[in-house]
């Protein structure tokens, strides 16, 4: 199958890349690499054996993205390309909505000008906000609580509504809870530009000495240790998830929403010790006032996507933690310098 994947040189981009092509489908990378990176593109390409056409352009820019459709004539679209960081999207909403909502109809132009009628979007439990009960279902109150998991939303119902204008059409909103992790073989990770907003690259950057302290944002939620309780989800597992995705929106005419995670809750207290255990070394913290946008639990329902994908995590807090120390290990500096540091497994 020929896939188009925007955003494919980011962390979830890239590790979805290798399934891919490991699975001998013909891709294009779409990337205006603003958060991307060429290099991880290339340890890609080490890592498949195999080789894909990259197209540097923003998803705004329509006369560029035409031109990629028009060299590449996709026959399926994966849309990883968005803004992601809760606090940033309320400190930027309008960013947030440029990038991610009148992105996402540009592309959605473009499909349709072309004949490309299949898409999986890279979506977020964010859109559910607050548990009105757990596991959160498909069918839970949508209600986010930021801009970013209003992007999100808006950009589910845009391709709802474009799906249901369509005789052919079909799409998998994959509803992402945490991922976190790294390629097995050290050599691609979550490789932040900045002091990192997600929790496990933190940690790590902790562990290495890059950083003094983790910073815990709220102690006082309602779980069994203060700290907030997330469902964790493996950047490999996830990456599978895509490949089952893109196969079903392919089967007949459909937009489904599909949480991906593992149905198991994790606290911030419980990583920071997993990670202490992977690494070998301490991890200080220090436990401040709650972030904007953040809530106490969030935990994947997972029944249908084992139903409609056949797809369920494998992968578990022990291997999250143990890769992503081999790729802060191996790549210490990201993707900002071409060496890779040999390091023990551990």
């Amino acid at each position: 199958m020929r896939i188009l994947v925007t955003g494919g040189a980011g962390y979830i981009g890239t590790h979805t890349l290798i399934v891919l092509l490991r699975e001998r489908h013909d891709v294009l990378v779409v990337d205006n690499f603003s958060s991307g990176s060429p290099e991880a593109l290339d340890r890609v390409r080490q890592l498949a054996n195999a080789d894909f056409e990259v197209f540097e352009a923003d998803l705004r820019d329509s006369v560029r993205l035409n031109e990629s459709f028009a060299v590449f004539r996709p026959e399926a679209v994966i849309h990883f390309a968005g803004l992601k960081a809760v606090a940033e999207s309320v400190e930027k909403p309008l960013d947030y909505y440029s990038q991610n909502v009148a992105g996402s109809i540009e592309l959605l132009k473009a499909m349709e000008r072309h004949n490309c009628l299949r898409i999986v979007f890279s979506s977020s439990a964010s859109v559910y906000g607050i548990a009105e009960y757990l596991p959160f279902d498909e069918d839970h109150r949508i209600k986010p609580m930021s801009p970013y998991g209003r992007s999100k939303y808006f950009t589910e119902e845009l391709i709802r509504d474009w799906v249901a204008s369509k005789s052919d059409a079909s799409a998998v909103l994959l509803r992402y809870f945490n991922p976190v992790g790294a390629h097995a073989s050290g050599m691609i990770g979550e490789d932040p530009s900045s002091v990192p907003s997600n929790l496990l690259p933190h940690i790590a950057q902790v562990a290495a000495g890059e950083l003094a302290e983790l910073t815990v944002f709220g102690g006082d939620y309602d779980t069994r240790d203060g700290t907030g309780e997330r469902d964790f989800i493996h950047v490999e597992d996830l990456a599978r998830a895509h490949l089952a995705a893109v196969e079903s929106a392919t089967n007949g005419r459909c937009c489904e929403a599909i949480n991906v995670g593992t149905g198991q809750g994790v606290t911030v207290l419980e990583m920071i010790e997993c990670f202490a255990r992977a690494s070998g070394r301490k991890i200080p913290y220090r436990i401040t006032s709650r972030r904007s946008g953040d809530v106490a639990r969030s935990i994947a329902g997972v029944t249908k996507a084992k139903r409609l994908l056949n797809w369920r995590a494998e992968l578990g807090i022990d291997e999250m933690c143990e890769s992503a120390w081999r790729w802060q290990s191996r790549s210490p500096f990201g993707y900002t310098t071409e060496q890779v540091r040999a390091t023990d497994e551990r």
